[in-house]
């Protein structure tokens, strides 16, 4: 299948989703995920209308996007992976959204390192608590998540945009519904417009559940290829 045919499908499926949900399809933001794949096929993407593209590592993204941005292409870039304080300066340089800001000792870095247009945002929820994942615990008592909000959106430079987060594995994507439904909520209960939420495996039931960005990298990309 052709990356059109892929994407074509997504597409599709986006605006089914969206429909059911009572929206339109506009209302929904793809971001096509592009860890591991090379700079032609983003080029291909962009020709075919994708204008948001996502990367995981700023090492990796950065060759990508100037590659990319000497041919005149130059779309909008999201971190949508674990950003590491020490990085955050080549993170400011070279994104417009970071969705994946997980600690307040990362938003105070990023603040420190602003300058001119306030720096986009979304906070990283580990809604299901995952020992394995980042993102803010809801379940931490030290560190309750309306202070924590409260405490980033008075940080200078910064504009809290939303909220993203990664659901858990799952064969049945019924089984992580709760997980998008209690990050809506947690984004309605906050003022926030953005919801970054749904993979591949799961963005139908995100959107039914108020997904304003969806990260899709394999539906539209393939299988990726071995590092």
């Amino acid at each position: 299948m052709s990356l059109a045919e892929r994407l074509g499908r997504v597409q599709d499926a986006i605006a089914a989703a969206a429909a059911r949900s009572g929206r339109s399809a506009d209302a929904v933001r793809l971001v096509a995920v592009t860890k591991t794949i090379p700079v032609e096929t983003i080029a291909e993407a962009y020709t075919l209308g994708v204008r948001h593209f996502g990367e995981n590592r700023v090492q990796e993204a950065l060759p990508k996007i100037a590659a990319l941005a000497e041919r005149g292409i130059r779309p909008t870039w999201h971190l949508v992976g674990h950003l590491q304080t020490n990085k955050a300066a080549a993170a400011l340089r070279s994104f417009d959204i970071l969705e994946a800001v997980d600690s307040l000792r990362l938003a105070e870095a990023l603040s420190r390192r602003s300058s001119g247009a306030p720096v986009r945002i979304l906070l990283e929820v580990n809604v299901a608590g995952e020992p394995s994942k980042f993102g803010f615990r809801l379940d931490d008592p030290a560190q309750p998540f309306a202070d924590v909000v409260a405490a980033i959106r008075a940080l200078p430079g910064l504009v809290v945009e939303g909220l993203m987060t990664v659901a858990p594995v799952a064969n049945d994507p019924e089984t992580v519904r709760p997980v998008f439904r209690r990050l809506a909520e947690l984004a309605a209960t906050h003022g926030l417009a953005e919801l970054s939420m749904g993979m591949t495996d799961d963005f139908p039931v995100a959107i039914e559940e108020g997904a304003t960005i969806v990260r899709i990298g394999r539906a539209i990309f393939g299988e990726r290829p071995p590092r």
